[in-house]
């Protein structure tokens, strides 16, 4: 057994109180930030897998900083300037299909003229459109399918409600007006799919397959002398023939025949 003396004695009992102390208020301050961590993480992860609430939230603030606006009118300012001219020409054949509904209700032959008109209009435009192109050098897949579905309106549509407005309101002249268009728009299509084809690489197509759709251009100035002519409505040239109950006049064949060229295999030179 060894003793110490009571100085000694006492001061180390105080180390060693000292020590005690120490530890206890170690583990006071660790103990509660260790609890306060663990409940952090467990919320954490609750809020980011098990709440929707917290998780859209967090998405949407996500795509608001990383995605970029916009700039407004982004179509419009891709169009090249070809594309104006194609845009010019669907309004022309839009315009000619109301005079041609105007001319139903009023029974003046000058609308008449207006709409033929106005389909010439939209066969200057599609010529000049395709010179603006090659011109500037500039074209795109937009620009072509513009320009089909102008085409569709000014030389298909637009022909064929001219020619109802002159009197081919019957069943039989309503089945070939119809045929006619859907000659026109599968044209149109064939033309999209082969152009690619048939430029053989050089990007020029030389020629085409059928005749071109503007090549209804033809029927409009038909129905445009027989309207000067006063051959419109009753007066139709070549009258009507009634088969079955229902009407056909003659000169709506006319549109058989071009619709039928449009989709037939001969090869047109492209100008």
């Amino acid at each position: 057994m060894v003793l110490f003396p009571d100085g000694c004695f006492s001061a180390h009992r105080q180390v060693s109180d000292i020590h005690k102390n120490k530890q206890r208020f170690h583990l006071k301050l660790t103990k509660p930030c260790s609890y306060k961590l663990s409940q952090l993480s467990f919320l954490r992860r609750r809020g980011s897998g098990r709440n929707p609430l917290t998780r859209r939230t967090t998405q949407k603030a996500h795509s608001m900083t990383t995605s970029t606006p916009k700039k407004p009118f982004s179509m419009i300012r891709e169009f090249h300037l070809a594309d104006w001219f194609t845009l010019a020409n669907a309004v022309s054949g839009t315009g000619a299909i109301f005079s041609s509904m105007t001319y139903l209700q009023q029974h003046e032959a000058i609308h008449v003229y207006f709409a033929c008109s106005l389909v010439v209009a939209a066969l200057i435009f599609d010529i000049l459109d395709g010179r603006i192109a090659r011109w500037r050098q500039k074209s795109s897949i937009l620009g072509r399918e513009l320009d089909s579905l102008a085409d569709v309106i000014s030389f298909g549509v637009a022909p064929a409600i001219i020619g109802y407005g002159c009197g081919m309101q019957g069943l039989y002249d309503r089945v070939v007006l119809a045929y006619f268009v859907a000659c026109g728009v599968s044209r149109l299509a064939r033309y999209n799919v082969t152009a690619e084809t048939l430029s053989q690489g050089t990007g020029k197509v030389k020629y085409f397959e059928g005749t071109p759709i503007p090549s209804s251009i033809l029927l409009v100035g038909v129905l445009a002398l027989a309207a000067w002519s006063g051959a419109v409505g009753q007066n139709l040239w070549f009258h009507e023939i009634t088969f079955v109950g229902f009407k056909l006049h003659p000169l709506v064949l006319m549109f058989a025949v071009s619709g039928s060229l449009m989709i037939s295999r001969f090869h047109i030179p492209k100008l």
